[in-house]
């Protein structure tokens, strides 16, 4: 019988976050939702891991979204038919370390609320990639990401803790008067954090 997931009333990226681990260890999935944004980001997540979709609209707004694994193989799986194709991840060879770079603790521009809601979200987002990060660069008020109080601060320990290496720029928590609030990763230098994104195969800026 498919695990069952109940993802309705959570919002932006949890449905996608719960459902992709629940893939990842189960032959058949499914996920109720309550938004068709959500059932769209669902979507998004099967065609990248091979999976089997299909979603149907059930009363009071819900949607009920299967997810299954097939034993397809998933070579030249542009031709397999939706939802016949296989359910695994494709290996992606990178050419060096993914380093992010958070220079803001908002994201986008416009309204500093979202702004903010995004940051924490593509934070909190990071811990689901698969490899991790190599590194995380904070700079200008990227840096208040990584002091206490932060609501993103909870989840760059975690990524810390998993082997993430965060660097926080020491000019800029001189600058904003923060030295002795960092509570993740260490304080360092330009020079360090020019070399780290010049070394970087992938390098990542929200």
């Amino acid at each position: 019988m498919p695990v069952v997931i109940d993802a309705r009333g959570l919002g932006c990226p949890q449905p996608v976050i719960m459902a992709k681990k629940a893939m990842e260890e189960n032959e058949q999935v499914t996920v109720l939702v309550d938004n068709e944004t959500a059932v769209e980001n669902i979507r998004r997540m099967a065609g990248k891991m091979a999976c089997a979709f299909s979603a149907v609209k059930k009363e009071g707004g819900v949607w009920e979204i299967a997810l299954s694994r097939t034993h397809a193989d998933i070579q030249g799986s542009q031709a397999v038919p939706e939802g016949e194709i296989s359910c695994e991840v494709l290996s992606r060879k990178g050419t060096g370390p993914l380093v992010v770079v958070l220079s803001d603790n908002h994201m986008g521009r416009g309204d500093d609320v979202l702004g903010d809601i995004l940051a924490r979200s593509f934070v909190h987002t990071l811990l689901q990639l698969k490899p991790l990060p190599d590194t995380i660069i904070c700079y200008n008020a990227g840096v208040k990401l990584a002091v206490r109080g932060s609501a993103a601060l909870d989840d760059l320990q975690q990524l810390e803790q998993a082997g993430v290496d965060i660097i926080v720029c020491g000019t800029c928590v001189n600058y904003f008067g923060i030295t002795d609030q960092v509570a993740v990763g260490h304080v360092s230098n330009m020079y360090d954090i020019a070399e780290t994104m010049a070394g970087a195969g992938r390098l990542v800026r929200p």
